[in-house]
């Protein structure tokens, strides 16, 4: 039975109120948040050593709720019935004059002006106090600017607010003495001695880096401690309003006794068949027996089809288990194979009958709001499993992102093992800030990252080493001629340049290539740089003869669900050795289990042609009409009337192969050398751009990396000249908000929309709009709508709410796709699609 409206009397002087649950008005106090906060934001801190920091944030987050303004605003909230899917208790700054909607309160920077006022007066203490402080400030806002771009000192300005507009001095007399006793312990000698040993370590680090990377290290800090906070307040929150969410967190540590004895009885039964199993074998018992390395960043330089995957988890489960790390995180370039890569991992590691709800996390979707709302943040996901299959896009938006969605998953990357698959495609502007922040990780948060590719970017030797570079502990597979000696024994294909310069192939020449290759070789594959040349190829091929049922388009246009539903057709054909003939963009690339006779490539970057060779004769098995095994072919090929105007990195890829096949016309292009020498020229000619430069409408111009690190271009007086000058700590320069707001993981941020594809997803759509809003069961549905969603660029994004065919699920920012704007051959179209015809994207 629901309990009655609140009054005003029923509130005595001690019961401060942080939150009240929709569902019984029940009272979650702000004493009982605080303490709960403050436990498991302490024991997310340990990670890095600052359980103390991490405790005495969480405790002090919330302090201002303890004042007559924010009572009054939430009280106000139960007692008027408010619409409760527009109130957040956790707001910062909001309305509390409920008649004029003009008053605001202010509820986090009391908080942060307890450490400030309380902290040990200590040479280290102005620096110590200003990263907890940030945390607690911005603890609703995303991380804000210690300096503003204006160039005046943001923090100074929040952290010395009046009294009328924190409410410190009523907050703090309403201090219970069990928080005030609690708050007292924490912030002593020896919460100053944890940022000591771990701030003088960032600066003693000896390295090839100016100070202007350590700068970095220490926003890399603040970020960190942040996300503990971030996490454990969602956490409390959220239990608190939802209390089954608390059965399905992680309780205890990994058994990685029995995912290893898992693994190894399915390694075991893996049948050696071809001659390349033998060497799959060969690279994956190598790994393992290197699993007791020391944590470090570690290269492995293995040739597509070579099973980097299973090699790479199984020397992360050794390594987990010998170092006593807590997760293992596999994240992959492409949203389209993370699904298969999950599965695969489930298979070995999950049976039924486990007493925990799943081994693996599959997050790739964007489809949580970043403006959250009381009932969306219970949905956001934390990556809160031993093992998370995520995107690049995922991890990059923890480091970097705006607001609080995706920074709350950065902690747990701390006493892990990140493994990168297809590291080559990390965006060329984001390579200083990962360099740097996988130092970071390895060095203070005693990690280890992996980096896997057949094309291995050169990151420890960067032309401009001063702003940071990976600090390499290893190649797995050995030295460089034991690289060598591996590509060598795994080349199944000859790749051969039928560039033509300086006119390109035409339509027609190209749909004869691809239709005289799938009838000389009975399959073949076609990948293009452009969705436009998708849909064109697929049409003028199909044109061509009676393709109903052997040729294929794929592209992102199409949901996770539509994909794997035409892979599994591809598959079941080649398997059967029936005729097919597949237009792709590169989404079938990197990671994509799949082998074709024959391989079409428009011509790009050296690493984009080695990836689709590698679905070229995958397992080695190809024979010419006399019997013997032989390689297969891989054409690359320019288009004529290409636009790929805005795509910067498929330009300079092909300027860069240009250059490497006019210097080397009868190599092998995918040889470990020739590909070094490729990102030589690639990554030489585009080093301005490795720091994130940006320039905005109104001609503000600087990098991400500047803004994360020094803040060289700032206008401040009071700039860190150099922080290893005796007796100096400066105070923390960087302008993360901004920074936050200028950063994009990919170049044009999408949206995700649930797109009606089959039965299932348009059950999906149905049961997330069911009248009655269950949390729990709403983000059980959100897990299984990302493999029905389509994610659009803004241009997309504008035509489909100018068309009115994308709806809102209960004011959550999840949106759906009208069935009518879904076609079965090219998935998502701007405009309703008939049998005719139809406007493609």
């Amino acid at each position: 039975m629901q309990k009655p409206l609140l009054k005003a009397p029923l509130f005595s002087s001690s019961e401060f109120i942080a939150h009240v649950r929709k569902s019984d008005r029940e009272i979650q106090t702000v004493e009982s948040h605080l303490l709960e906060t403050s436990e498991i934001a302490g024991r997310f801190a340990e990670k890095l050593g600052l359980s103390h920091a991490g405790a005495l944030i969480g405790l002090l987050h919330d302090f201002g709720k303890l004042s007559s303004a924010f009572q009054s605003y939430i009280k106000a909230c139960v007692n008027k019935e408010f619409d409760k899917n527009l109130i957040d208790f956790d707001v910062d700054q909001e309305f509390t004059d409920f008649q004029n909607l003009k008053r605001k309160v202010d509820h986090s920077t009391a908080g942060a002006q307890w450490i400030h006022k309380n902290l040990p007066k200590h040479v280290w203490g102005p620096l110590c106090s200003q990263i907890m402080n940030l945390c607690v400030v911005s603890h609703h806002s995303g991380l804000i600017d210690c300096l503003d771009p204006d160039g005046k000192d943001n923090y100074k300005r929040r952290i010395e607010k009046v009294d009328e507009e924190t409410h410190f001095e009523e907050c703090y007399t309403r201090f219970s003495p069990r928080l005030s006793d609690k708050a007292i312990e924490l912030h002593g000698e020896k919460l100053i001695l944890e940022f000591r040993v771990l701030i003088k370590k960032i600066f003693s680090h000896e390295g090839p880096e100016g100070n202007k990377v350590k700068e970095f290290y220490l926003g890399c800090l603040a970020r960190c401690l942040f996300s503990c906070l971030i996490d454990a307040d969602r956490i409390s929150s959220a239990d608190f309003e939802e209390q089954k969410n608390a059965t399905v967190r992680s309780k205890s540590f990994p058994n990685w006794d029995l995912a290893i004895e898992r693994f190894e009885r399915f390694f075991k039964s893996l049948k050696q068949v071809n001659p390349i199993d033998k060497i799959r074998k060969e690279i994956s018992d190598k790994l393992k027996s290197q699993a007791g390395n020391s944590i470090g960043v570690y290269t492995l330089t293995v040739p597509t089809g070579g099973g980097k995957t299973f090699s790479s988890l199984r020397y992360a489960l050794h390594h987990a288990k010998k170092h006593n790390l807590e997760r293992i995180f596999y994240i992959i370039p492409y949203t389209s194979i993370i699904e298969q890569n999950a599965s695969e991992i489930r298979k070995i590691l999950e049976e039924e009958g486990d007493d925990f709800s799943s081994w693996v996390l599959e997050h790739h979707s964007n489809l949580e709001s970043e403006q959250q709302t009381w009932q969306s943040k219970l949905i956001a996901e934390n990556w809160d499993a031993p093992i998370v299959v995520t995107t690049m896009v995922q991890f990059l938006e923890a480091w970097f992102g705006s607001g609080t969605r995706s920074v709350r998953r950065l902690h747990q990357m701390a006493r892990s093992v990140l493994i990168f698959d297809e590291v080559q495609t990390l965006p060329i502007k984001c390579v200083h800030m990962f360099c740097n922040s996988m130092n970071f990780l390895s060095i203070f948060g005693k990690s280890t990252v992996i980096l896997c590719t057949a094309t291995q970017p050169v990151l420890s030797e960067l032309k401009n080493s001063k702003r940071g570079q990976l600090r390499l502990s290893d190649e797995l597979v050995g030295n460089s001629t034991d690289v060598a000696r591996l590509f060598d024994s795994l080349e199944r294909v000859e790749v051969i340049n039928k560039c033509r310069e300086p006119a390109g192939w035409s339509l027609e020449e190209l749909t004869e290539l691809s239709v005289q290759s799938l009838e000389q070789s009975g399959s073949c594959l076609v990948i293009v740089n452009t969705k436009a040349w998708a849909k064109n190829l697929y049409l003028s091929c199909k044109k061509t003869g009676n393709f109903s049922k052997e040729i294929f388009h794929l592209s992102t246009n199409l949901c996770p669900a539509h994909r794997k539903e035409i892979f599994r057709k591809i598959k079941e054909r080649l398997e059967k050795q029936q005729p097919v003939l597949c237009v792709s963009t590169q989404l079938i690339e990197a990671g994509v289990d799949i082998s074709f006779n024959s391989v079409i490539r428009f011509l790009a970057g050296f690493d984009s042609i080695a990836q689709a060779a590698g679905r070229c004769n995958r397992h080695g098995t190809m024979q010419d009409e006399s019997g013997k095994l032989c390689r297969g072919k891989v054409f690359v090929v320019n288009p004529e009337k290409e636009t790929i105007k805005g795509l910067e990195d498929i330009m300079e890829g092909q300027r860069a192969a240009r250059r490497v096949f006019s210097e080397n016309p009868d190599d092998n292009i995918l040889k470990p050398e020739i590909i070094r020498k490729f990102f030589d020229y690639y990554f030489f000619e585009r080093s301005d751009s490795m720091i994130y430069p940006f320039k905005d409408h109104v001609g503000y111009s600087d990098s991400i990396f500047n803004l994360l690190s020094d803040n060289p271009h700032n206008n401040f007086g009071c700039k860190n000249d150099f922080r290893g000058k005796k007796g100096m700590l400066p105070l923390l320069m960087q302008s993360f908000a901004t920074a936050n707001k200028y950063f994009a993981a990919i170049d044009a941020p999408t949206e995700s929309v649930i797109v009606p594809y089959g039965e299932e997803g348009r059950k999906i759509i149905a049961s997330l709009c069911g009248q009655q809003f269950d949390p729990a069961a709403f983000r059980l549905i959100l897990r299984d709508a990302q493999k029905y969603s389509v994610n659009v660029f803004p241009n997309v994004w504008d035509k489909l709410r100018k068309n009115q065919c994308i709806y809102e699920v209960h004011q959550t920012g999840i949106y759906y796709l009208d069935e009518q704007y879904y076609n079965e051959d090219f998935g998502l179209a701007t405009e309703k699609v008939a049998e005719a015809g139809f406007l493609m994207i």
